[in-house]
């Protein structure tokens, strides 16, 4: 029996120590891409750039916390996870007033920068999508992160595919409206991440 505890906590150690290079690695390359694009999208006057760069500021926290409570308790990994949920939240919120603003001032974006910075960020995020992909079903915690790089792929190209719209139409609408749609995005997959979050809460009490 003794053995066989000792076993089960190597095994769960060994876990953490796998989950915690993958989170550190792609820590690291949302923060880096986070000052780029923010840099970037001000630069551009986009507001789809700064909303893609304020979702690689939101997951290098998501990322950090979810190092931080790695080799915590379950109560503390949910608590992470519903953390999470309501960053993401604010996030998508945050977007639809940075939209709303642009939309009154009406200014073009620079399309170059706008596209180079976009495919910049969809080459780091897909780096990132491997690396969770393999741990997206280890815990609620890693599942919610794959998630945010999952949205942060659909982002990117969504980017790309404004900066072709509003080069073709002239207009502002398109860099509006991706903006519009990360953040129904980020509000559709907190409200996912905070269901799952509670309903394992629930679950915790329950015991």
């Amino acid at each position: 029996m003794a053995n066989c505890c000792e076993n089960k906590t190597s095994d769960i150690l060994a876990l953490r120590e796998k989950q915690a290079r993958v989170l550190y690695s792609v820590l690291a390359i949302n923060g880096v891409m986070f000052f780029v694009e923010f840099s970037a999208g001000w630069l551009a006057g986009s507001t789809a750039l700064l909303a893609d760069s304020l979702d690689m500021f939101g997951d290098a926290t998501v990322y950090a916390l979810t190092l931080y409570v790695l080799h915590r308790s379950t109560r503390l990994r949910n608590n992470a996870a519903i953390f999470k949920g309501v960053m993401m939240l604010l996030l998508g919120m945050l977007v639809i007033v940075e939209a709303a603003r642009k939309l009154i001032e009406g200014d073009l974006p620079d399309l170059g920068i706008m596209s180079t910075i976009g495919v910049a960020a969809l080459i780091a995020n897909a780096i990132c999508f491997a690396m969770l992909y393999r741990r997206r079903s280890d815990d609620l915690n890693m599942s919610s992160t794959w998630l945010c790089s999952r949205n942060d792929l659909i982002a990117n190209v969504s980017v790309i595919a404004a900066a072709g719209l509003v080069a073709i139409t002239g207009s502002v609408w398109p860099d509006v409206l991706v903006g519009l749609c990360v953040a129904g995005l980020f509000i559709h997959s907190a409200i996912r991440v905070l269901s799952e979050a509670f309903v394992e809460r629930g679950e915790l009490v329950a015991k």
